[in-house]
């Protein structure tokens, strides 16, 4: 890993100079976990958690005990930043979905840093913002009543965020189906109806859209 290898990844920080990136990398400590080893879980002690390299998926867990993904964090994401706010992590879990590097900055010290560097409070209120329009994106993708239609909905969005046709989803099956509300069962046969329709190629953790106009207008334009 490179020097300040988690900082300059995450917008809160790459804007700061030199000198500053040296204060506040002696503040982070690095931790590397193994795939599906638990970075996180409700109540531990409160810090930012950054992601500088490999994949974290966040999740809860519902009242029937199945597993409910929110969202995968890339390197120069981070987790953690509402316990500024007073908010205590009741339910949320981070897990390793491969090898992963993460840096973490404690909560006390990352307050210090919001009053000697104001610019990263405008940058932490806009993250925060895009986080919060994405939750609710989840929330009104949730009420769609069929599967394949969040599944049809998901996967042009992922075209359209990947910039191809032709992509890799970026979780296993299990979480995907938790993501979407429904069973790992019921997203191979959705996957399957898809297929059969000529609207979709999938090959284990790839996808093609062969047909996006009318995978949409199939699905998703009532």
């Amino acid at each position: 890993m490179g020097k300040h290898s988690c900082l300059i990844l995450v917008p809160l920080f790459n804007h700061l100079d030199e000198s500053d990136l040296e204060k506040i990398d002696q503040l982070t400590k690095r931790h590397v976990y193994k795939k599906a080893e638990q970075i996180f879980k409700p109540y531990d002690q409160k810090q930012l958690t950054i992601v500088a390299k490999g994949r974290m998926k966040v999740y809860q867990i519902s009242g029937s005990g199945r597993e409910q993904l929110l969202r995968v964090v890339e390197p120069g994401g981070y987790e953690g930043e509402t316990a500024l706010f007073g908010t205590e992590n009741d339910s949320s879990f981070g897990e390793a979905l491969q090898e992963t590097v993460v840096c973490t900055l404690a909560h006390q010290d990352f307050r210090k840093l919001l009053l000697t560097y104001p610019q990263i409070s405008l940058k932490l209120l806009e993250t925060n913002a895009e986080k919060l329009v994405s939750a609710e994106n989840q929330s009104k993708f949730l009420l769609m009543e069929a599967v394949e239609t969040r599944l049809a909905v998901y996967l042009l969005d992922l075209a359209k965020a990947k910039g191809s046709l032709t992509f890799d989803l970026p979780v296993k099956m299990k979480e995907l189906a938790g993501f979407l509300g429904t069973t790992p069962e019921t997203l191979s046969r959705k996957f399957k109806l898809l297929k059969d329709k000529a609207l979709i190629h999938r090959e284990k953790q790839t996808v093609t859209l062969l047909d996006p106009e009318e995978l949409e207008a199939r699905y998703v334009i009532n």
